[in-house]
């Protein structure tokens, strides 16, 4: 029996997103979380990106169980995708469990799953590995953190978090367990950096309250929230609003809707039945009676508020006087799609809060301080940042190293650069695969960089098709080129230009005698960079008859 400990970081490090990490122990397995990650802006079509599970395809039979941390997208938004390979229990506290079983409801997959619920507080053995679950704070209920006990030492895995004294559920994180585990000694620690540039400590949700009455109290229409689906803290505090101010709460989106259910349900969302109605019922009330709480903070353009401000939702449209309050912070990479998101708004008539104005959303993070806080009260031998991009995790072990550890006892590493706890040293180990893996519609994985690159291309420079018919035995054209061109110029240019293109092309083949897609393309290629500047992508097609 081995006494090393493989710390396998398949997601989350580098990146705001798709976390998840495997801890290798004794030939086993243990997993922590299956998070999504919003695309980029210029990775056009994708709807999502998770974790590359590659590691685990061929160690399925290792994998003694899947434990959620809570029930975020950047947490639980993969898991249909890893149970679909990797058939283990599931670990996770009774609010995360519910959004999990809703998330494979809508797959097909909830009979399938083997769900075990914990408490934080609970003590559980998953094969080699000893698990104590404590509750952390974070923008969710029911949200934990882990000590994770091996042969090999005690490893505490923060998750998100942040030490909110006043939270939305008053039920703030363990800091006697956080001390207990370090009267043991840790051996590493793996903490979340997502906020290590954000000076100070984070504010608390409560101060959300004032916002939103404020906002409330001024509203003379609608008032539609736009938060994330899984935000059960902010759908509470939206609800309290519509009660203190008499009017009735819309949940609006199959996941909005599916998600309060199952949280009401587990008694983690409190709305009086009298405040709840259906949107259509909604729809019909006066302006000033009415709260409607949908998707699309992140300016998706597929989600609610993405339709409202582009006027293509078919339920319902801006009126004069809606008050929209965009309740979340951009995703780093989504700052631009925001932006826009906001303005086509404002021009539709809306008034939009968002917390650049006043604070209607806080982070779920730790800030400076409280990372600091997290450090001095664990104590760790080792450190590991996690969560994050790169300057971040930098950011977190330049902060470990000022609160005095050595550096040599600090790591920073990135997806699919797997660390190992062994005799008391932490050490880099082999390198595996940690790229995106895309989803798009069924497709999974099937869409690589390479793809990605000539989307790009497509979208900057257009699309130029030539087809040619042409004797086989001669080699001479029997009818003019037809051009097909899209993204590239417009009618009227189109008009100038496609002459001249198609007569290139015919004195190229007629006088020189090419007869080679490739050829025909380079010389395609080489006259409309000639003539416009611009490089769009060319393609010949070249029938024989």
């Amino acid at each position: 029996m081995t006494n090393k400990l493989k710390i396998i970081p398949l997601g989350g490090l580098g990146e705001v997103g798709k976390n998840m990490m495997a801890y290798e122990y004794d030939d086993q397995i243990l997993v922590v979380d299956a998070g999504l990650m919003f695309p980029e802006n210029d990775m056009i079509g994708v709807d999502y990106i998770i974790p590359d599970f590659e590691y685990l395809y061929d160690k399925s039979h290792k994998v003694v169980g899947i434990i959620i941390t809570h029930g975020h997208e950047d947490h639980i938004g993969a898991i249909q995708h890893l149970l679909a390979q990797v058939p283990a229990p599931i670990f996770a506290t009774r609010l995360t469990t519910g959004l999990i079983e809703v998330k494979l409801a809508r797959h097909g997959m909830a009979s399938k799953a083997d769900l075990r619920p914990v408490k934080a507080g609970e003590s559980v053995q998953i094969g080699p590995f000893k698990v104590e679950f404590f509750h952390v704070c974070h923008s969710i209920p029911d949200a934990v953190g882990l000590g994770i006990t091996t042969g090999a030492g005690l490893v505490v895995h923060t998750g998100d978090f942040k030490f909110d004294h006043t939270p939305v559920d008053n039920w703030p994180t363990d800091y006697a367990k956080l001390a207990e585990l370090s009267s043991r000694g840790v051996d590493l620690l793996l903490s979340d950096s997502t906020n290590a540039e954000r000076q100070g400590w984070t504010p608390s949700e409560k101060v959300i309250g004032p916002a939103l009455d404020a906002v409330f109290k001024e509203a003379e229409g609608r008032v539609i929230v736009a938060s994330f689906a899984s935000l059960i803290s902010r759908m509470q505090q939206v609800a309290d609003m519509a009660v203190k101010h008499r009017r009735k709460l819309a949940f609006v989106g199959t996941s909005m809707v599916d998600n309060a259910k199952m949280a009401r349900k587990l008694g983690y969302l409190i709305v009086p039945d009298e405040t709840l109605v259906p949107v259509d019922a909604a729809l019909n009330l006066p302006a000033s009676q009415v709260v409607l709480m949908c998707t699309g903070s992140q300016g998706e353009p597929s989600s609610i508020i993405g339709r409202l401000s582009t006027g293509s939702n078919r339920q319902f449209d801006i009126q004069a006087g809606d008050t929209i309050i965009l309740s979340s912070h951009p995703i780093p990479g989504n700052e631009e799609s925001v932006s826009k998101t906001i303005n086509r708004l404002f021009r539709r008539g809306a008034n939009v809060i968002h917390d650049g104005i006043a604070p209607v959303h806080v982070s779920g993070h730790a800030s400076q301080e409280e990372q600091k806080l997290m450090l001095n009260l664990v104590r760790p031998k080792h450190f590991m940042p996690m969560h994050g991009e790169l300057r971040q995790l930098l950011r977190h072990a330049q902060m470990a190293h000022q609160m005095g550890l050595p550096k040599e006892n600090i790591i920073v590493v990135e997806n699919g650069q797997v660390v190992e706890l062994e005799d008391g040293r932490l050490t880099i180990g082999e390198r595996i695969p940690g790229e995106y893996v895309f989803v798009e519609g069924e497709s999974i994985g099937d869409v690589d960089p390479d793809v990605m690159k000539e989307r790009e291309q497509l979208a900057r420079s257009g699309i130029f098709l030539v087809n040619l018919s042409i004797d086989k035995y001669s080699n001479r054209l029997l009818d003019d080129p037809e051009i097909i061109t899209r993204g590239f110029v417009s009618a009227e240019d189109a008009e100038k230009l496609l002459p001249a293109v198609k007569q290139r092309v015919v004195d190229v083949i007629h006088g020189g005698g090419l007869t080679l897609e490739k050829d025909i393309v380079s010389v395609v290629k080489t006259f409309l960079f000639n003539e416009t500047r611009r490089k769009p992508m060319v393609f010949v097609t070249m029938t024989k008859v």
